[in-house]
């Protein structure tokens, strides 16, 4: 999987917003927190408002904050609002004894979805993120 630029400030910024107390945070605390440009943080913040997972007031008390607790905004929350919802598994198919690594490439596709769904921002700003791979996966079977 590829996270863009894009996407890697949206998480830093959710994040920054798990952590902060209650009440808005204005995007300019946000920025210098996380090194993100204004300009590229201001895009996202509307983007994620509109898609409902941020809200926000204007003034001088105005800022953003998160629309629902960080224990129940997944990673996969973001990054689908971000990145769009990720392409089916139609890899075309692969000729001859290549045939089985589109099954591969699926796999590797639900695992990383899996993951980024069982991690919230209440973990990422606990700073107890599972990292081991999904549940679903056998011991010794290889990790993506």
């Amino acid at each position: 999987m590829r996270i863009s630029a894009r996407t890697q400030y949206a998480l830093r910024a959710a994040a920054e917003l798990a952590a902060a107390s209650p009440g808005p945070l204005p995007a300019d605390k946000i920025a210098e927190a996380q090194g993100i440009p204004r300009r590229f943080l201001d895009n996202i913040l509307l983007q994620l408002r509109r898609a409902g997972l941020l809200r926000s007031r204007r003034g001088p008390d105005g800022g953003y904050w998160l629309a629902r607790a960080p224990d129940q905004i997944s990673l996969a929350d973001i990054v689908r609002i971000v990145e769009g919802v990720p392409e089916g598994g139609d890899h075309g198919g692969f000729p001859g004894v290549a045939g089985p690594l589109a099954d591969v490439w699926d796999a590797l596709r639900d695992h990383e979805q899996a993951l980024l769904s069982d991690v919230t921002l209440a973990d990422i700003t606990r700073r107890s993120a599972p990292l081991a791979p999904p549940a679903a996966a056998t011991p010794g079977s290889p990790r993506p």
